[in-house]
């Protein structure tokens, strides 16, 4: 088939987001460099602040990226070998990759099939089950934008006595009952990978929490367990927030509400031209506010379409193709308590259409009116 629109749409363009605000974060940049201080400085400390407020929270940890956040915030948890971690497989790898990094075992739970978010109902009948090793913490990953059943989930780790530790890399901003994600469980950790609502020039991450003792352990473990300089008081790593990075934060953070209500306007063209054909759309669970991070349609014929928009120049991504139980590295490795029947099937389902606070609404209707084309060739 030959391309019918010359027309090249990003799935996702985080060049567009610095260009938004080049002038600024210039100048954040030039700041850094005329300070003569480039590790754990004015930046770093002025982001902490500023981002702690923004979620409303009493602390906030600036770390090298979201997997460190994730790892340190199960460390700081006591999370260690022979301890179990409940999440879900549907999702990006770095969740798992932080668990097994704090020697601790991840422990597969089913998605909800609306809201791809982990089902507190699967999690229920995960720990009934007789369990090999001691069962520590959740991991509720809040995906694409919309947090996860907070309220549900938390009923259930608590009856059971673990720590929750939100997955927030996809879901800055984003809130439930009025409640922003990262302020339910007991830690959140959040990525600034640059095609993140909240993205930096390279990468960084944050833990975040209202426990003064776990931010002071987050604290410790981030550069090498000094309470003083060159002393090791605990077993540490280096994990530190670049200070240019969060300079670049710092300006980004000023417009991420604004970018997200952007994001949040495009998703809703989106449904408006797609509603009534055969794309399964977005479910957006009551009382939550949905950030979209991703835009993520649902269909039997997923590979047609994307194959089809390809050829148009419209670019798409599947978030998750695989997921993590069935990936190589973890297949037959990792055992699962209950069956995955949602995860997979959605797996082989989803598509993430174009969506970034600088695409146009053009570009948008163009989409929609491709899918609708591809729809009536079927």
């Amino acid at each position: 088939m030959k391309r019918s629109h010359p027309h090249l749409v990003k799935q996702s363009n985080p060049k567009a987001g610095y260009l938004s605000h080049k002038s600024e974060i210039k100048a954040a940049i030039q700041r850094v460099l005329e300070s003569g201080w480039y590790i754990l400085g004015h930046e770093v400390d002025a982001f902490e602040k500023a981002f702690a407020a923004y979620v409303g929270v009493k602390h906030a940890i600036g770390v090298a990226n979201g997997t460190d956040a994730l790892e340190l915030a199960l460390r700081a948890c006591g999370v260690g070998p022979g301890d179990l971690v409940f999440t879900v497989s549907h999702t990006a790898v770095a969740t798992i990759a932080a668990i097994e990094l704090a020697g601790a075992t991840p422990v597969f739970i089913d998605i909800d099939p609306a809201t791809y978010t982990m089902d507190p109902d699967s999690l229920a009948r995960a720990l009934a089950r007789p369990l090999k090793g001691r069962p520590k913490a959740v991991i509720p990953v809040h995906l694409y934008g919309q947090p996860a059943d907070m309220p549900a989930i938390l009923k259930v780790a608590r009856r059971y006595g673990l720590k929750v530790v939100e997955d927030c890399a996809q879901a800055h901003g984003a809130r439930l009952q009025g409640r922003m994600a990262g302020t339910w469980g007991d830690m959140a950790a959040f990525s600034f990978y640059p095609t993140k609502n909240l993205g930096a020039l390279g990468d960084g991450g944050m833990v975040v929490t209202n426990n003064a003792a776990l931010a002071e352990k987050v604290r410790l473990l981030q550069q090498y367990g000094w309470r003083q300089r060159y002393i090791s008081a605990v077993p540490g790593c280096n994990s530190r927030l670049d200070e240019i990075q969060a300079a670049v934060l710092r300006v980004k953070l000023q417009s991420l509400d604004k970018e997200n209500t952007k994001r949040g306007k495009l998703a809703g063209l989106y449904a408006s031209r797609i509603a009534g054909h055969s794309l399964t759309l977005p479910a957006i669970m009551p009382g939550a506010e949905h950030v979209f991070h991703q835009f993520v349609v649902r269909t039997s014929r997923r590979d047609d379409l994307r194959a089809y928009l390809e050829q148009l120049g419209i670019k798409t991504l599947i978030h998750y193709p695989v997921p993590v139980h069935l990936q190589p590295a973890y297949k037959g490795r990792v055992k699962l308590v209950t069956p995955l029947i949602n995860t997979e099937k959605a797996a082989r389902q989803i598509l993430s259409l174009p969506i970034y606070p600088e695409l146009s609404e053009k570009d948008v209707r163009l989409v929609a009116k491709m899918i609708i084309k591809w729809e009536g060739g079927l």
